[in-house]
């Protein structure tokens, strides 16, 4: 039984990818994580539009203009107050628990587009899944595309790790 439970999740989790990468087949980096949560608590956590500086050490502060859902948009600065980056609220659905924002502003990257989602495996456990596009890498002098693409995993990786904190407390 333990098996088929373990086969059932991945099977999941695979599905769950390939339905991400179906509606965006130009995928650059696409990170899992199961969490020993319910997928309502997960969400609720990844849900709040502006608490991005509570899941992630790369932000400080976040400042919304306009409505906390899509069509608003966010700008998130760094701990040293240097970096900026401004992100635009494309969709946000709480019945199938995605969030999608472009980030518009910031990255060395044009058409960047990110989303995530949290999906239900049942017995009290989720998964989330979080996936960055860009259509362009643009020349950077502080970092290649390889860069840029660790920092994306990097910081996607904390702020899934971080919500499965706080959605299992």
């Amino acid at each position: 039984m333990k098996r088929l439970k373990h086969v059932m999740v991945f099977a999941i989790a695979i599905f769950g990818l390939n339905q991400m990468n179906a509606q965006n087949p130009n995928a650059k980096i696409t990170n899992t994580m199961i969490v020993e949560a319910s997928a309502d608590d997960v969400w609720e956590v990844l849900r709040e539009l502006d608490n991005i500086d509570e899941l992630s050490s790369l932000v400080a502060k976040v400042e919304f203009t306009g409505d906390k859902a899509a069509g608003g948009t966010r700008v998130c600065t760094s701990p040293d107050g240097q970096g900026k980056f401004k992100e635009s609220i494309l969709a946000f659905d709480d019945a199938g628990r995605t969030y999608t924002y472009a980030v518009v502003e910031g990255v060395p990257a044009a058409g960047m587009v990110n989303n995530f989602k949290v999906v239900d495996l049942g017995y009290k456990k989720s998964m989330i899944v979080w996936t960055s596009t860009y259509e362009k890498f643009m020349k950077n002098p502080q970092m290649n595309e390889e860069q840029f693409n660790g920092f994306l995993n990097t910081a996607s990786k904390e702020m899934m790790a971080n919500a499965a904190k706080m959605a299992s407390k």
